[in-house]
């Protein structure tokens, strides 16, 4: 009877556990009928048609796959996710931006964590793509999601003017900038043009030095609140902000003025350099007085190294695109999902200017020459620091901009400022 009964038993065993392995297999090629939901918000023609198309190719390869596409409007999109995530049940595959928003719908469970697809055979997937990028797309260690694109935030300059100034190259350092400033000055130039009216373009000034000061550690300890927004890096960075400001190295009237104002100073060749993403060339030729902008002129370099800093020189500010996975994706939704942010999609992406590749070998589609520059340095970032205004809650980040305006506007001193954001923190962040 014994042996009897532990022959059965081991039989039960041994079909669970075969039953369990199956079921927890990734299996896209399994022939069972599937249909996988996504949501974007490219509604230009030429990148819908591309989206389109791709989708198209997948289903071909895999005919027990149906893949139903949502083309929404921004705002449309925005709406219409709400009001599914309230009821549980999110798209498999959707745009996101990472950050705050992305948290909280990961905190709420309606996401799925693709770690380990993205670790699987030695981390194949995770291995593609920018590291500082895909971290954008995790939270608390764990993947949410990928991105398809990502920009970051850099100094424009205009080349002509540096050399009228005698500077020979672009700074490295933040040591190195400041005495650009004052050579620039001394020449008759202004050395930045700044839109601080819009209260947002300075703010990257502040973050871009936070990030040199603390790195990844010191935000995310502010952000999951082992640490302050009232730590030394925060102070630190207002500190330099202001004397910066002390060197008046500003448009007359830049606290007024607006990103565009910003965008028409560099287009016209009135300011040496903007501290602006990769949009910004586009902004300025479109602004400038003969649409032309100062082209050859224009040159790009990342924000310089402060010395003492925890921070990484190579790491970036910015953000970008991605897909956030729905807490119901199938196998086949994921599967998909590599699909789109292969190098050979990435590079058609390209090749139409609508994304700055994330993956390795995508940078194949790209022939603008600052933008590829610009593209090897986001590489580089180990650490990508999301803009503050999507790394925090919503609330946050208006909180930030503000504080940051304070500090320009000289109406806060650095530690003021640094105390409005922690005590939005401690409101938002629980």
């Amino acid at each position: 009877m014994s042996r009897k009964f532990h022959l059965i038993f081991s039989i039960i065993l041994i079909a669970a556990f075969v039953l369990s392995a199956c079921g927890t297999k990734a299996a896209p090629a399994s022939g069972e009928k599937v249909t996988v939901t996504w949501w974007h918000i490219s509604t230009a023609d030429e990148h819908k048609a591309l989206w389109q198309k791709l989708a198209d190719e997948y289903m071909a390869a895999h005919p027990n796959v149906n893949i139903e596409i949502t083309v929404l409007e921004n705002e449309a999109f925005k709406t219409k996710l709400t009001t599914v995530m309230q009821s549980g049940e999110p798209p498999d595959i959707f745009q996101s931006w990472g950050g705050g928003v992305l948290n909280e719908y990961a905190t709420a469970g309606l996401l799925k964590d693709i770690t380990p697809d993205l670790d699987a055979n030695g981390g194949e997937w995770r291995n593609t793509f920018a590291p500082g990028a895909l971290g954008v797309y995790s939270y608390k260690g764990k993947n949410y999601g990928v991105p398809w694109d990502m920009g970051m935030i850099g100094f424009w300059y205009n080349k002509a003017l540096f050399a009228q100034a005698g500077i020979d190259a672009p700074p490295t350092t933040w040591a190195e900038l400041i005495d650009d400033v004052k050579a620039l000055k001394a020449a008759g130039i202004t050395p930045i043009a700044l839109g601080e009216g819009d209260n947002w373009p300075g703010m990257h000034m502040w973050a871009y030095l936070v990030t040199r000061l603390g790195g990844k550690a010191n935000f995310e300890g502010a952000l999951l609140r082992t640490g302050s927004f009232t730590d030394e890096p925060f102070v630190k960075a207002g500190e330099m902000v202001q004397d910066l400001v002390a060197l008046e190295p500003f448009q007359d009237g830049f606290l007024g003025a607006t990103y565009g104002d910003e965008a028409t100073a560099m287009g016209n060749a009135k300011a040496a350099m903007e501290l602006m993403g990769q949009w910004a060339p586009a902004v300025e030729k479109d602004n400038s007085e003969d649409k032309e902008g100062i082209g050859d002129d224009l040159g790009w370099f990342p924000f310089p190294a402060v010395a003492g800093g925890a921070g990484d020189p190579n790491d970036a500010v910015g953000g970008g695109n991605g897909f956030a996975i729905g807490k119901n994706a199938s196998p086949e939704a994921i599967d998909f999902v590599k699909y789109l942010t292969r190098p050979e999609s990435q590079v058609q992406l390209a090749e139409i200017g609508v994304i700055i590749p994330v993956v390795k070998g995508g940078e194949a589609g790209l022939d603008d020459p600052l933008m590829i520059i610009l593209q090897q340095q986001l590489a580089k970032a180990e650490y990508f620091q999301l803009y503050y205004d999507q790394a925090l809650p919503p609330a946050m980040g208006s909180v930030v901009n503000d504080a940051t305006q304070g500090l320009f506007a000289g109406t806060l001193t650095p530690e003021q400022a640094a105390q409005e954001i922690e005590n939005s923190a401690q409101q938002e962040l629980k």
